[in-house]
C-alpha cells in the first residue's frame, strides 16, 4: 500500500478541531500517511513570532503536499494573509474549488456539480498598488497620463492588473488536464474581454489556443457578469470554469453558496512542485475549543488531496461516507441540522467518527 508524508498545519480557532477529525478520517481510509505537523497563523505567531515560519514552508517543499486548517490573519496590523503567503512562496498557481450539492445540506439548488479553476498568482491580487497621495503614486500617475489620452486624477490610488501569456496558458492547461483526468466534458473560460481588451483579451486568446489542443473537450467562454447570471439560471450547462484571480475569488464563493456554503466547500492550491489543500471558511475563533465546528469542508479537502495523490478509490469512499452521514442528518454538527438545534447535534469529533463508520 502506498505511503505518503504530508505536512499538516492545524491552524487556529476551530482549525485544530476540524483538523483532528480530518486526520482521523484520512487515517481510517486505508491510505498510509505520516503526518508532519507544523505551525502557521496565530499559533505560530504566538510561539515563534511569525505567521508563516520558514520551517513550515520547508516541510511542504520537502513533502510536496500539505493539508491545512483555517487560520486567522490579524486585522489592521500589516500582516499579510497566510494563505496568500503560502501560495506565492510555493508558486501554487492553480486554485481548485469543486462545488457539488449533497442531500441534507440546505441549498436553493439541486444537482450542482461544478469545478472552478482560479489562477492564483496574477491579476489585481498580485498586490502591485500605490496609495493615494504618495510620491510613488504621483510618479506612476504622471507617467500614465503622459502615455494615455485617458487622464487619471493625481490623488487616485492605483492597482495594477497583470495578466501574462505564461500564467494564462498554465492555468488554462491545468483546467483542461483536470477535465481529461476526471471525465469532465466542458471547459468555460470566464473573462471581461469586452471591456479589458488587452489583459482579459490576452487571457481569452490564450484559452482559445489551449482549447485547440484538446478537441475531445468542449470549449466556450463567457463574460463574467453573464456567467454569474447563467449560474443562477442554468448551472447544468456548465462543468469546469477557468478564470483569472479576481473573478475566481468571486465565482468560487458564488458556487459555494449554491451548494450550501463554505462549510461544505473544499479547495486545493496546486503548483508544479507542491500542493496545499484547505477548507475555505474562516477560523471562527468564537467557536474555538467547543468541539462543535462542522468538519465537512476540511474532510472533503483531504479527499481532494487523496485524488491529487492518485488515491482516487479512497477519496471516493470518503466523499460517499460524508454524503451518507449528511443525508442521514443524525450525527451532524448543528449547522447541518434543519432545526439548527445544538442540543441535538453531534460534536466535531462525533461527526468525524460517524463518517469513519461508513467508510
Amino acid at each position: 500500500m502506498s505511503g505518503y508524508r504530508v505536512t499538516l498545519i492545524p491552524g487556529d480557532g476551530i482549525g485544530p478541531e476540524v483538523a483532528a477529525a480530518t486526520k482521523d478520517v484520512l487515517d481510517a481510509s486505508g491510505v498510509t500517511i505520516q503526518w508532519d505537523v507544523r505551525e502557521a497563523g496565530m499559533t505560530a505567531l504566538d510561539s515563534q513570532g511569525e505567521l508563516l515560519p520558514a520551517a513550515t514552508l520547508d516541510s511542504i517543499r520537502e513533502n510536496g503536499i500539505g493539508l491545512k486548517g483555517p487560520m486567522t490573519t490579524p486585522v489592521g496590523t500589516g500582516f499579510r494573509s497566510v494563505n496568500v503567503g503560502l501560495r506565492h512562496a510555493l508558486s501554487l498557481y492553480a486554485n481548485l474549488r469543486p462545488g457539488k450539492t449533497m442531500a441534507g445540506v440546505q441549498s436553493t439548488f439541486q444537482d450542482i456539480d461544478l469545478v472552478i479553476v482560479r489562477e492564483n498568482m496574477e491579476d489585481l491580487y498580485a498586490g502591485v498598488e500605490f496609495d493615494t497621495g504618495t510620491d510613488e503614486a504621483r510618479q506612476v500617475i504622471a507617467e500614465l497620463n503622459r502615455l494615455s489620452s485617458k487622464q487619471i486624477a493625481l490623488d487616485a490610488a492605483i492597482s495594477i492588473k497583470m495578466i501574462t501569456p505564461e500564467g494564462s496558458r498554465r492555468i488554462v492547461k491545468y483546467a483542461f488536464d483536470y477535465a481529461v483526468a476526471n471525465g469532465r466534458k466542458k471547459v468555460t473560460a470566464v473573462h471581461k474581454a469586452n471591456i479589458m481588451k488587452f489583459s482579459d483579451g490576452l487571457f481569452l486568446r490564450i484559452a482559445q489556443e489551449v482549447a485547440a489542443d484538446y478537441p475531445e473537450i468542449e470549449f466556450n467562454d463567457r463574460i463574467v457578469d453573464n456567467m454569474c447570471m447563467q449560474l443562477m439560471q442554468k448551472p447544468q450547462d456548465y462543468d469546469v470554469l477557468v478564470m483569472p484571480n479576481l473573478y475566481g475569488d468571486i465565482v468560487s464563493d458564488l458556487v459555494a453558496g449554491m451548494v450550501g456554503g463554505l462549510g461544505v466547500a473544499p479547495s486545493g492550491n496546486i503548483g508544479l512542485d507542491a500542493a496545499v489543500f484547505e477548507p475555505i471558511h474562516g477560523s471562527a475563533p468564537s467557536h474555538a475549543g467547543k468541539n462543535e465546528a462542522n468538519p465537512t469542508a476540511m474532510i472533503l479537502s483531504g479527499a481532494l488531496m487523496l485524488r491529487h495523490l492518485g488515491e482516487r478509490e479512497a477519496a471516493e469512499r470518503i466523499e460517499r461516507a460524508v454524503a451518507a452521514v449528511i443525508r442521514a442528518g443524525e450525527r451532524v454538527t448543528y449547522d447541518l441540522r434543519p432545526d439548527r438545534d445544538p442540543s441535538k447535534a453531534a460534536s466535531t469529533t462525533e461527526m468525524g467518527q460517524a463518517i469513519i463508520a461508513r467508510l
